[in-house]
């Protein structure tokens, strides 16, 4: 069989840039320098961050199940990702000296669409399956317990059996996340801006953080500091951080995979 015959890996196929620890604080810069130069659009992107966090909240208080909170802004999270698409092209068009607009931003799904689904069809099957171990670590640790709100807290939290319901949560939570990241921390990006499929996407993805374990702990600490900044600020603060975190993401992507 000949050399040309054999079909490379993705890690072949697309070479992986080496980075340092100070490349994730460029992006950061770079995501706000995108955020200012379209104000207006990065501001309505965030505000449907903002309100989509905060009728999720609304919605699990409502129905009295109040304690799901935690676990659904953790896999609100995990979708994240491909919630950020927008972003991601509104950053390509910035980049390459294109007029952003809205409209455009939202046609960017009609770019790569199965493989978008099948991106996004996995994200869900991992918020589902993190539903799924959250609900079973409450059941064992809190089995027959009925909470209302006005004790809701000091059982969670001053229970006996709270330190350890809290570090399986702790665990399992940042098990998955860790994947999540891992998946997808480049990969949509590629997926609109390559002709590749998800599962390429992924494996390139899973070889840059390979390649660059640290500036990549870094940059998901930073992700990490940026979302808990937004859940103590009501979700506030997400205005501005989530267009700042996804215009950053396509500048991660660009630094992290060399240019065709």
């Amino acid at each position: 069989m000949q050399t040309s015959d054999v079909q490379m890996s993705p890690a072949e196929e697309f070479k992986i840039e080496e980075i340092t620890l100070d490349h994730p604080w460029q992006w950061v810069a770079a995501g706000w320098s995108d955020y200012k130069k379209i104000p207006v659009l990065s501001t309505i992107y965030g505000l449907m961050f903002f309100i989509a966090s905060l009728l999720l909240t609304i919605l699990v208080f409502s129905s009295n199940s109040f304690f799901m909170v935690p676990p659904l802004t953790a896999g609100f999270f995990l979708i994240a990702p491909i919630l950020c698409v927008f972003l991601y092209d509104a950053s390509r068009k910035l980049e390459s000296g294109e007029t952003v607009s809205f409209s455009d931003t939202c046609r960017i799904c009609q770019k790569n669409p199965f493989n978008l689904v099948v991106m996004g069809l996995i994200l869900m099957m991992v918020l589902v399956f993190w539903m799924m171990i959250s609900n079973l670590i409450f059941a064992i640790f809190y089995s027959g317990v009925s909470l209302k709100f006005d004790d809701f807290l000091a059982t969670l939290f001053l229970s006996g059996g709270s330190p350890a319901f809290l570090a399986a949560g702790m665990i399992s939570g940042g098990a998955i996340a860790l994947v999540v990241f891992t998946m997808t921390v480049i990969s949509i990006p590629m997926l609109i801006d390559r002709d590749v499929n998800a599962f390429q996407a992924i494996a390139t993805s899973y070889h840059a953080v390979l390649k660059n374990p640290r500036p990549m702990i870094l940059w998901a600490a930073i992700i990490v500091m940026f979302m808990v900044i937004g859940i103590v600020t009501f979700y506030l603060s997400f205005i501005i951080s989530m267009p700042v975190i996804g215009y950053a993401t396509w500048h991660a992507y660009r630094d992290l995979v060399a240019s065709e």
